[in-house]
């Protein structure tokens, strides 16, 4: 099992924009495709980096009102999938799968909706569920995978960049993935506080 794994393929999809473009640059500088989707694409490509729509991957649109746009078996296969393991390159190759090395996100403003005195409505669509489920993918495959599940983790993230380039060692891998629980338990705790008091 390689200790250090370069990352040659990003996803991000991210709810604020802003501290993103330092860690683009790095990135790009290290080779790096990205792959996103809406808004934070048109953001990477306003930035002048190419950008590969997840659309163009899964072949799906970004459906129900954006309710579905990463939830595919192509990107959570190229997260998930284990690269030394032979079942699972296999079916990479099979189904046509792009490998996935970092998956940046930061989820819907939950809490904030809330303390703005949002309506049921609106904070019901501020439960994020793609990027939750992108976080815990990412995250248990750590042995493969970078997750950043936050703005929080911008800066983690740009230090590795300046001081190795894109690379990270496996105990950089398990820190993220220490993180990322933090941040997906953190958020289910806050809407489940939200349901307990309706």
């Amino acid at each position: 099992m390689a200790e250090n794994k370069k990352i040659r393929k990003a996803l991000i999809s991210v709810y604020h924009k802003d501290g993103l473009d330092s860690i683009l640059a790095k990135l790009h500088e290290g080779g790096v495709q990205f792959l996103s989707t809406g808004g934070t694409q048109q953001f990477i490509e306003s930035l002048g980096y190419p950008c590969q729509k997840v659309e163009s991957v899964t072949t799906y649109p970004s459906i129900l009102g954006g309710r579905v746009k990463t939830l595919h078996p192509k990107v959570f296969g190229g997260i998930l999938a284990r690269r030394d393991n032979e079942g699972d390159l296999s079916q990479m190759k099979e189904y046509d799968i792009p490998e996935i090395d970092l998956v940046v996100v930061d989820l819907y403003p939950f809490e904030d909706t809330v303390a703005n005195g949002a309506t049921e409505e609106e904070i019901i669509e501020k439960i994020d569920i793609g990027g939750i489920s992108l976080i815990r993918a990412a995250a248990k495959n750590f042995n493969d995978v970078v997750i950043v599940p936050s703005k929080a983790e911008y800066g983690l993230l740009l230090n590795i960049l300046q001081e190795k380039g894109a690379e990270t060692t496996r105990q950089e891998r398990k820190m993220f993935a220490e993180r990322a629980f933090g941040v997906s338990s953190h958020y289910d705790t806050a809407i489940h506080a939200w349901f307990a008091s309706k």
